[in-house]
């Protein structure tokens, strides 16, 4: 795999049409004044729909009655258990796709035949940890006496979120670099989301559920350490 930039064909850019620039500029500006300076009725038109949509799924009711028990001993607290197994399932999901893109990270590194590329090891190394914290959840969400097959409403969403990294990741014309700069994102998120979830569990009186997930968070630090060396040395080489 060809693992660097280079100057070619490209077409796109006003420069590589210097004699049609008038006229593409002209049809620009023609095509911007089509639309209606007057927002309002389109604010409010997007305002409906936001009132008249359904939201994005549900948390099911817990089938177990270990899971009825602690969602109504949670409820009588005045907490609201639903939320904590929402985010559960959604980084539970995160967790999963995550096993994916450093998948993917490993084909792309394996194929490369110039640039620079991480070691191997050390990229299985991180798949191997997002697997681990894929299962911690699962056996967490179990021990709330949740459904860890369950598709929650946040998981859902970051399904759909993490789809643009899967393309990044996978698409066979991408470099180790841009690759690298999609992952930085990853553990961008994964880190401020494992850190809300900490603060979940305390909040809920789960404290020993927020100890095993410190360590993860501790992980996912390295990881995104790592990642972030990684972008850096693959980018300065090539620009060098």
């Amino acid at each position: 795999m060809d693992n660097t930039v280079s100057v070619g064909m490209n077409r796109t850019g006003l420069d590589m049409a210097p004699k049609s620039r008038e006229k593409l500029v002209a049809f620009a500006r023609q095509q911007a004044g089509r639309a209606s300076n007057e927002t309002a009725a389109w604010s409010e038109l997007h305002k409906v729909h936001a009132l008249e949509a359904d939201r994005v799924g549900t948390v099911p009711v817990p089938a177990r009655i270990k899971g009825m028990a602690t969602t109504m001993l949670d409820t009588l607290k005045g907490n609201k258990p639903q939320v904590l197994i929402d985010k559960l399932g959604e980084r539970l999901a995160y967790e999963r796709t995550g096993v994916r893109l450093y998948e993917a990270f490993l084909l792309k590194v394996a194929s490369a035949s110039e640039g620079f590329a991480p070691d191997l090891e050390a990229v299985a190394a991180i798949r191997d940890d997002e697997r681990s914290h894929f299962e911690l959840l699962g056996k967490t969400l179990q021990q709330i006496g949740a459904d860890p097959t369950a598709m929650t409403p946040c998981a859902d969403v970051a399904g759909v979120m993490a789809s643009g990294h899967l393309q990044v990741l996978t698409d066979p014309r991408t470099t180790i670099a841009q690759a690298l700069n999609s992952l930085l994102a990853v553990e961008l998120a994964d880190n401020a989301s494992w850190e809300l979830l900490i603060e979940l569990l305390q909040g809920a009186g789960h404290k020993d559920l927020a100890q095993g997930f410190t360590v993860a968070l501790q992980t996912e630090e390295t990881h995104l350490a790592t990642v972030k060396a990684w972008l850096r040395q693959a980018v300065l080489e090539e620009a060098t």
